[in-house]
């Protein structure tokens, strides 16, 4: 039922729609008829004679499209009601006359287990060893299994194999979710920025998402004086592709590993893991012309000895950017840094403090370290802006001349990542590494993200006053 709900939804959005086109062409065409009787006109002026026609045109057309929606409505709902009265109809139960042929007559349904299971299989090993071994020896048992795994997958997960194969034609087998839920928070160190990414559900199909982007605005004014004409301008908009993308790595695993069985589970799951993660995170910051980096306005640090009183305020000049760019849309939220730029900036020593401290912010302090915090385990400190730090190692340092790091401010509620953060990796095995006795094995999902959808909301520091740091 759940289809036919939404296409009746969907029709009915249609309708308004058209309802709202039609309505809109008439009020004008009304103004435009009430502009001339005020101004004591007789007759139109040629061009308010040509929009009235063209207006007339399209009242006429939306006229029609509200007839041939509201007949597809009652359609679509004649369908649903057809379905739910054969589904009442199944939900009957008739008694029937049957004779007891003797034996036990009690029904019992249950569930197969699952190929692949948390209890029996905690790590993985027996996945992984049939991977390797169908792939290697053509395993007639290790195919099955797996076989069977991925007829489950298809029942359990079916829209996310279908998504797979629809978008990226890889033929994969797709990672138990016991796995993945194992494995999967380990790696958040090696994406400490996609983490505070504002994330949306990766769309079903396509290779891209659309988002539409208001470039012309309204406009207000004063009204010149009594019945004049209003300021208007029409708005508009452009279209916005961000392209999905496939974050992938490979593992070669030993032959040894795979006829012996051993270390392979764990090692190899979380190297898988963690080379995803990694790639996902790079490309979010590093990659050209879409990347943070990229996009971001740069504040120019120049200095040849820099110190961390200096630095502040043109983290404070790239929050200010953001602020200007965004007013109401969005706020900076966040200061991406390196980590050796993390701790060079709480080793600088200071007689002098900001005039404005946020609250909460130690009145004597350049900012507010927290105790509990490691490398992506969140928020390392607080600026005394109010700037929450992210420390993220996959930021360049080989920047300008060649030591230099970059340092982001960004608010995070537009920094969108779209990806599936239920769904399964997907691994498979590759042509072995015959010299060295080896089988490659590949993991890999898909993303898409932007830091487009206004000009200016990203801002970074960067200069020759972000070289490396001395301690």
């Amino acid at each position: 039922m759940a289809g036919i709900d939404d296409l009746i939804a969907s029709i009915e959005v249609e309708l308004e729609a058209a309802h709202k086109r039609r309505a809109k062409y008439r009020k004008e065409m009304e103004l435009i008829l009430s502009t001339a009787q005020q101004e004591g006109r007789s007759n139109l002026t040629a061009e308010e004679d040509e929009r009235i026609a063209e207006l007339t045109v399209k009242r006429d057309q939306a006229k029609a499209d509200i007839e041939g929606i509201e007949r597809k409505l009652d359609n679509a709902r004649e369908v649903k009601a057809e379905e739910r009265d054969h589904e009442a109809k199944q939900r009957e139960h008739k008694p029937v006359d049957t004779r007891r042929t003797g034996g036990d007559r009690t029904v019992r349904i249950g569930a197969e287990e699952r190929t692949y299971r948390k209890d029996t299989d905690p790590y993985g090993k027996a996945f992984l060893m049939d991977v390797c071994r169908q792939f290697m020896f053509q395993d007639v048992e290790a195919a099955t299994n797996l076989a069977r795994h991925m007829a489950e997958e298809r029942v359990e997960r079916a829209e996310y194999l279908t998504r797979a194969v629809g978008t990226g034609a890889w033929a994969g087998l797709t990672v138990p979710q016991y796995l993945t839920d194992l494995y999967a928070p380990a790696t958040a160190a090696l994406r400490p920025f996609a983490d505070i990414c504002n994330r949306h559900p990766l769309p079903e199909h396509g290779m891209s998402v659309n988002i539409s982007r208001v470039t012309t605005a309204s406009s207000a004014a004063l009204q010149a004086s009594e019945n004049s004409a209003v300021s208007e301008t029409n708005m508009d908009d452009t279209l916005l592709t961000v392209p999905v993308q496939t974050a992938a790595g490979q593992q070669t695993v030993s032959r040894q590993a795979i006829d012996r069985g051993t270390g392979i589970e764990d090692v190899t799951m979380q190297d898988l893991f963690n080379r995803v993660a990694t790639v996902l995170d790079s490309t979010l910051i590093n990659q050209v012309t879409t990347g943070l980096s990229a996009v971001a306005v740069a504040n120019t640090y120049t200095d040849g000895t820099p110190t961390g009183a200096e630095l502040y305020p043109k983290i404070v000049g790239a929050a200010a950017g953001v602020e200007a760019a965004l007013l109401a849309m969005g706020a900076p939220s966040h200061a991406v840094m390196h980590s050796r730029r993390w701790y060079w900036l709480s080793s600088q020593m200071s007689a002098t403090w900001p005039l404005i401290n946020w609250t909460g912010i130690p009145v004597q302090a350049g900012g507010q370290a927290n105790a509990n915090s490691s490398y992506a385990s969140g928020v390392r400190g607080v600026l005394p802006s109010g700037l929450q730090v992210i420390v993220d190692n996959n930021i360049s340092t080989t920047l300008g001349g060649g030591t230099e790091d970059e340092l982001y401010v960004v608010p995070n509620t537009e920094c969108h990542l779209w990806e599936d953060p239920a769904a399964p990796l997907f691994i498979r095995a590759e042509q072995p590494a015959a010299a060295s006795l080896g089988v490659l094995l590949v993991a890999y999902s898909y993303f898409a993200y932007t830091f487009g959808r206004y000009a200016n909301a990203m801002q970074k520091v960067g200069g020759t006053g972000m070289i490396a740091p001395v301690f």
